[in-house]
């Protein structure tokens, strides 16, 4: 026989379960919205390579951008090619995984350059942009880049990603365009801009990662004006020396509207309306 007090207590645990499943959409909806690509749990968040396209931490609770930070070494005495789950996991064999990655081997285990800076040139559909890379701070993201390079595996790729608020970036290095795209590895992240202010100028290129320790994979954004506020969590490899006004004249004519998208509502991030396709991306040999 069910009494009051039976009722009563059925009554608040439903109403306990009901909250805490409220809190747990917030928290999630919080978290998307403060990552740029976004989510996943566990070995998912490597897997899909949300990881390589979140760049931001720009609102939300101090607890979840805290939380976001990676370890990072200044600038490692080794660089770490790191498969992207574990491969004893069951997650490696998830057609997922195949679908969102362009596997061309891993760079050298040794002898990455480790003075110097390396000219990285753009061919785009929009001309040419040149990146000064510091290939003494950022060996290892220098290395991965050369590599990459050599392997064509930036060519006929899109910049699939333009923000105009908050966070000033134009992104690319997904080979498959859709932003959970990237290579079979990933690494520390380094040369983080830690006590700069701000930590991502104009003209700054970095690194994105999905806020766990090393995460950093193919995609970087190229910062086309001063971020007020980004966690110096993502790796800068160098900055623009050529063509950052073809990037600001892309950002001018703003993004392109999601299908589901309010069409009196300004869009503020997506993929840009003037497309960015790289025809070619080359790296120079180290220079002193």
């Amino acid at each position: 026989m069910t009494t009051n007090r039976d009722r009563q207590r059925a009554a608040a645990r439903a109403k306990l379960e009901r909250e805490m499943t409220v809190r747990a959409e917030q928290s999630r909806l919080r978290r998307r919205r403060n990552t740029t690509i976004a989510a996943g749990a566990g070995a998912l968040i490597v897997l899909l390579a949300a990881a390589w396209v979140v760049v931001a931490v720009t609102s939300g609770d101090k607890d979840e951008q805290a939380g976001a930070s990676p370890s990072a070494s200044a600038t490692p005495t080794s660089c770490s090619w790191l498969p992207l789950v574990d491969p004893s996991s069951s997650a490696s064999a998830d057609p997922e995984l195949a679908k969102n990655t362009k596997d061309v081997g891993k760079p050298p285990a040794t002898g990455e350059a480790r003075t110097g800076t390396q000219t990285m040139t753009l061919d785009t559909s929009v001309g040419t942009i040149k990146i000064e890379v510091d290939t003494a701070h950022a060996p290892c993201a220098a290395e991965s880049f050369t590599y990459l390079a050599s392997k064509k595996f930036f060519d006929d790729s899109i910049c699939h990603r333009l923000v105009l608020q908050s966070v000033y970036v134009l992104q690319c290095g997904d080979p498959f365009g859709t932003g959970y795209g990237g290579p079979s590895y990933r690494y520390a992240e380094e040369n983080l801009p830690t006590g700069k202010r701000p930590a991502y100028g104009e003209g700054v290129v970095a690194m994105a990662n999905n806020g766990q320790p090393a995460s950093t994979g193919s995609q970087f954004f190229i910062v086309y004006k001063d971020i007020a506020q980004l966690d110096p969590n993502y790796t800068v490899i160098g900055r623009v020396t050529e063509g950052l006004d073809l990037v600001k004249k892309v950002a001018e004519a703003g993004v392109q509207a999601e299908p589901s998208a309010d069409p009196s509502a300004a869009a503020s991030e997506g993929k840009p309306k003037t497309e960015v396709r790289i025809k070619s991306l080359t790296m120079s040999a180290p220079q002193a």
